[in-house]
């Protein structure tokens, strides 16, 4: 299945019916009278976040949704029937923003959680409503109110408790196969990820929590260089960030600061999340190496480092204890 993370939709909710103007007319009764019923609500454009959904490609195909007419009134005080609501299922995470890209209108970030986006017009009122002393035979019936319309953006981000963020080839889709059953695609060569994946971490049969790995930042990608920022946006509700830098490479400091630089670029407030450093690829290195990068990262970054191989596994039991440790945590302060 292809990723799609934005698409452009156009919704329109149902007109309301119309009334109808009638009048009783039947054998043996002296006096008839307007019985013109109201036209029916026209159908509602409402938007549902669903779990097992991960990508809106399903929106590149069909971009337009449309909700029906409600039915006219009749004779005898009928009213028209109100017309289906149209649900759009959308994946959880996916924010609905108006046709300016900006405004904001939902946020869908919880299971179940709707949205009403376009309500349907009301039914129009028959000629009974208008029946007065005066005017005891009203030849008046409203049309049904027109629903609403418009063209929205979908974005959608992933929702994940730790975003695996760094350079190209720091390793990260190789500790995202280690730590869960995702299966992403792993090769030596740079921009091996195109699009973010979620891999679920299960430590016991109570404790788990998902991680998001999205395609690799390099210098510039917050003016579009590689494959820019765009899909920064998957890690911004994670509690935690997870660092990873490749121990392999010369200058390991200067690789974080260029990181460190793309997110403040992209939001300051994703850039002040808690950030977890970790080495990779550390049985590459003599133990001299080790020591001396370690030390280095620390100092720059005034935090703990930890040390890691996606290939050998060694220091993954440690790391992922703490990150669950972090998302426990940050699930209990959300909590109160």
């Amino acid at each position: 299945m292809k990723f799609l993370d934005q698409a452009k939709i156009y919704v329109r909710s149902g007109d309301g019916g119309d009334g109808v103007i009638a009048f009783r007319r039947e054998k043996y009764i002296e006096f008839g009278g307007p019985d013109g019923g109201d036209g029916g609500r026209g159908g509602d454009i409402i938007f549902r976040a669903v779990p097992g959904l991960n990508t809106l490609i399903d929106f590149r195909y069909t971009q337009h949704f449309k909700a029906r007419k409600g039915g006219n009134g009749a004779g005898s005080n009928r009213t028209g029937a109100a017309a289906a609501n149209v649900t759009i299922n959308v994946p959880v995470g996916t924010q609905i923003f108006d046709e300016d890209r900006e405004t904001l209108l939902a946020d869908l970030d919880a299971e179940g959680k709707e949205v009403l986006l376009c309500r349907g017009g009301d039914g129009g009122l028959g000629n009974t409503h208008f029946k007065s002393s005066t005017n005891r035979a009203p030849r008046r019936a409203d049309k049904g109110w027109p629903g609403e319309e418009r063209w929205v953006w979908l974005r959608l981000k992933l929702i994940a408790d730790i975003g695996l963020v760094g350079l190209p080839n720091a390793g990260k889709s190789t500790l995202l196969s280690v730590a869960s059953r995702a299966r992403p695609k792993i090769a030596d060569y740079p921009f091996t990820t195109l699009h973010p994946q979620l891999g679920v971490v299960r430590l016991n049969n109570t404790e788990e929590f998902v991680i998001a790995d999205i395609p690799g930042l390099i210098e510039g990608a917050s003016e579009g260089a590689g494959l820019g920022d765009r899909f920064l946006g998957h890690v911004e509700r994670c509690a935690t960030l997870l660092h990873l830098i490749d121990g392999t490479e010369s200058q390991v400091v200067k690789h974080w600061r260029l990181i460190r630089k793309e997110l403040e670029a992209y939001d300051p407030v994703l850039a002040a999340k808690p950030e977890i450093i970790v080495l990779n690829k550390c049985d590459s290195l003599t133990p001299t190496q080790r020591s001396a990068k370690k030390r280095a990262l620390a100092k720059a970054s005034g935090a703990e480092v930890m040390m890691l191989s996606g290939a050998t596994q060694e220091g993954l039991p440690e790391l992922l204890r703490l990150l669950q440790d972090r998302v426990t945590a940050a699930k209990k302060d959300r909590q109160g």
